[in-house]
């Protein structure tokens, strides 16, 4: 089988048998694509021909090309994932990326907005228009739960308990996950709710539905959530997961539960969840660095 063969194969498995996210598995497809071309470019017919040095040299080769650290390390595992299934089909005998180390990786801190900024946000009067109805309620929901832009486009009705204060959410790998609802967001999509009867088509089970009354893709989400923020007069860029990260910063700061921020955003490690504990400590050392007596540098005399 050729190189192009056998990864359709291996994203055939990832979307049918690990039930992988569409975005995840179009992902795998990007960097694999990447290593197909970087192979044929150089000769290497088969799998079992690509060795440790040459997959090192590859790297080299995309990182001179200007792909950044991150995304080594993404492509990288990707490419260690399809070896550990090439393996198991029994379709080659090593696993050329366990040799390989992708180049350090710096650890950014994800933005996010402060208590006041999210409560100036969200507090800001609601037009009563259809759209705008629907928009308040969709940044209520991602700031009350935590959610991801995969998980609210893809709510149906029958996944929201507004008497309980619940939603159920489809979350990586498949996995489903219950996230509490607040208050303000029940408000929010109970206004919602009544608004959208007028436009939803017959049976459409979305919770949130466009114009034409189907399913709101990803991208008009993304693309109305901008809108609605620089009507809000919000100064920077709104995107879900700075709702999302706001959410997890603003509950660690206030209960320190790991534990529970970790459940709420459906993080399978407990280490990806940490790094708002780094989030924490870095606001705790602004506000130590402009309030504390001791913490200014003395001028020269």
């Amino acid at each position: 089988m050729s190189l192009s063969t056998q990864v359709e194969a291996f994203i055939a498995y990832l979307h049918s048998e690990r039930r992988y996210s569409v975005h995840t598995v179009s992902s795998y497809n990007r960097d694999l694509r990447r290593v197909v071309a970087y192979c044929d470019a150089n000769g290497v017919a088969s799998w079992k021909d690509l060795h440790t040095p040459q997959l090192r040299q590859a790297l080299s080769e995309f990182h001179r090309r200007g792909l950044g650290s991150r995304s080594l390390h993404r492509l990288l595992s990707t490419v260690r994932r399809f070896y550990e299934y090439l393996l198991r089909e029994r379709l080659v005998y090593e696993n050329p990326a366990n040799g390989v180390r992708a180049p350090k990786m710096t650890k950014r801190l994800p933005a996010t907005m402060d208590v006041d900024q999210a409560k100036q946000l969200l507090d800001s009067p609601v037009e009563e228009e259809e759209l705008e109805i629907r928009d308040q309620a969709i940044a209520e929901l991602f700031y009350t739960s935590g959610i991801r832009l995969s998980e609210l486009a893809g709510l149906d009705l029958a996944h929201l308990d507004l008497s309980e204060g619940l939603a159920r959410v489809l979350g990586k790998g498949g996995k489903e996950r219950l996230v509490p609802v607040g208050g303000q967001a029940r408000k929010a999509l109970r206004d919602w709710l009544q608004a959208r009867a007028s436009l939803a088509v017959a049976g459409e089970p979305a919770v949130f539905v466009s114009l034409r009354g189907g399913r709101l893709s990803r991208r008009s989400i993304q693309e109305r959530l901008r809108q609605w923020a620089q009507k809000k007069g919000f100064s920077g860029r709104l995107y879900p997961h700075l709702f999302r990260h706001s959410c997890a910063s603003h509950l660690l700061e206030s209960s320190g539960d790991l534990r529970a921020v970790q459940e709420l955003l459906g993080h399978a490690d407990i280490s990806t969840t940490q790094i708002y504990t780094h989030l924490n400590f870095q606001h705790l050392a602004e506000v130590y660095d402009k309030a504390h007596p001791r913490a200014r540098k003395r001028k020269k005399d």
